[in-house]
C-alpha cells in the first residue's frame, strides 16, 4: 500500500530552478509561507541531504545509544547544559510539564576553525571512541542539512517580502545544533502521564527532521485534535520554532506537536532533528513589513542569545 504524507510535500528543485523568476520557483515560495502560516509544518523532498548518509547516521546512533549506561555517562558533562554530547535519559522535559520525556540525546554543533570570530564562545564537540565513525558521520549530516536550511530560510524570506538573504544571514555561523535522540523502549514503571516527547513547540527558526525510523510524531489542530505525520523515506519534515513566530509578529506559526508513545512498548525509535537557530546577538524584535500586516507589535524585543537561555531553564537543560 502506498503511504500518503499528511502535512504539504514540497519539492526543492522547485525552489533552485534555474530561472529565478519561473513560476515553479514563486510556487514553491507561496506553498512554504502558506503551510508555515496554517499549521506550522511541510515535507521536502530532493532537498540535497543524501539518503545513504541519513542511514548512516541511524546506524551509528544504534551504535552509541546501545552501549551500557556508565559508557554514554562518560559523555555527559552537566556544565555544558545539554548543547553538547550526551544528555541522559529523563533528563529533559516539555515546558511546563510535570513528568520528564522519555528519551536521550546527543548534541553536535557547528565546527569552526580557531580563527574564526564565533570560534571561542562555542562549546567545542564531543565524540565518542566507542564508535569511531559517529563525528565524521554527523558531521557531514550537519553540513548537508546546513545548507538545506539555508535554502529553505531564502525561500521563507521572500515570502514575507524581505530580502532574500535577510533570514539565512541571521542563522551564518551561529550555534545551530544537530540533535541526535534516541527513544528506548517503553519501561514497566514509567510514569502513566509520560510520553516520549511531550506536547511543545521548538524554540529556534526553523527545524529540518530527518525522516525518523518510525511514525509517532502528531501536531496539534486548532481544533484540538492531533494529526499524525509519517516517517517516509525520502522526505524532511520542517516545522517553523518561536523564533520565527516572534520575528514575524506571529505570522508564521510554531504549532505543538509531540511523539506518542508506541503500541509495541518494546520497540526503540531514532530520529534527528537539526535545530536552526541564530546567532545570539541577533534582534529578534518583530519585522516592520510583518507588524504592518496585524497593526500591532505582539512580540517583545529580545535577542537570540537571551530567548534561548530563557527557554533552556524552562524545559530543564539550564539553571
Amino acid at each position: 500500500m502506498l503511504l500518503t504524507q499528511t502535512i504539504p510535500v514540497l519539492d526543492l528543485r522547485d525552489f533552485q530552478a534555474s530561472d529565478q523568476a519561473s513560476d515553479r520557483r514563486q510556487a514553491f515560495v507561496t506553498q512554504l509561507g502558506k503551510a508555515l502560516e496554517d499549521i506550522g509544518f511541510f515535507a521536502v523532498t530532493h532537498h540535497g541531504v543524501d539518503l545513504t548518509l541519513i542511514q548512516s547516521a541511524y546506524e551509528v546512533a544504534e551504535a552509541f545509544f546501545t552501549l551500557p549506561e556508565a559508557v554514554k555517562r562518560r559523555y555527559e558533562e552537566p556544565t555544558l547544559n545539554g548543547q553538547r554530547g550526551f544528555t541522559a535519559f529523563g533528563r529533559e522535559h516539555a515546558k511546563d510539564h510535570p513528568v520528564s520525556d522519555l528519551k536521550e540525546f546527543w548534541h553536535v554543533g557547528r565546527e569552526l576553525s580557531p580563527e574564526q570570530t564565533l570560534a571561542a564562545p562555542y562549546l567545542p564537540n564531543v565524540s565518542p571512541v566507542e564508535v569511531p565513525a559517529f563525528a565524521t558521520v554527523m558531521n557531514q549530516l550537519y553540513a548537508q542539512l546546513d545548507a538545506c536550511a539555508t535554502e529553505l530560510l531564502r525561500a521563507c524570506a521572500l515570502y514575507l517580502g524581505e530580502p532574500e538573504n535577510l533570514l539565512s544571514d541571521m542563522t551564518h555561523d551561529s550555534d545551530t545544533i544537530l540533535r541526535v535522540l534516541h527513544y528506548p523502549p517503553i519501561a514497566p514503571d514509567a510514569h502513566p502521564a509520560s510520553l516520549r516527547a511531550a506536547a511543545h513547540e521548538d524554540i529556534n527558526l526553523l527545524t529540518l527532521l530527518c525522516e525518523a525510523t518510525d511514525d509517532g510524531l502528531e501536531l496539534l489542530q486548532r481544533d484540538g485534535t492531533w494529526r499524525s505525520i509519517r516517517a517516509l523515506p525520502g522526505q524532511i519534515i520542517v516545522d517553523s520554532g518561536d523564533m520565527l513566530q516572534q520575528l514575524t509578529n506571529g505570522l508564521l506559526k510554531s504549532t505543538t506537536h509531540r511523539v506518542i508513545n508506541p503500541a509495541d512498548s518494546r520497540a526503540r525509535r531514532f530520529s534527528i532533528p537539526f535545530f536552526v537557530h541564530p546567532r545570539a546577538e541577533v534582534d529578534l524584535t518583530p519585522l516592520l513589513n510583518c507588524i504592518a500586516r496585524s497593526e500591532a507589535q505582539k512580540f517583545p524585543s529580545i535577542t537570540a542569545g537571551e530567548y534561548l537561555q530563557q527557554r533552556l531553564r524552562e524545559i530543564g537543560l539550564a539553571v
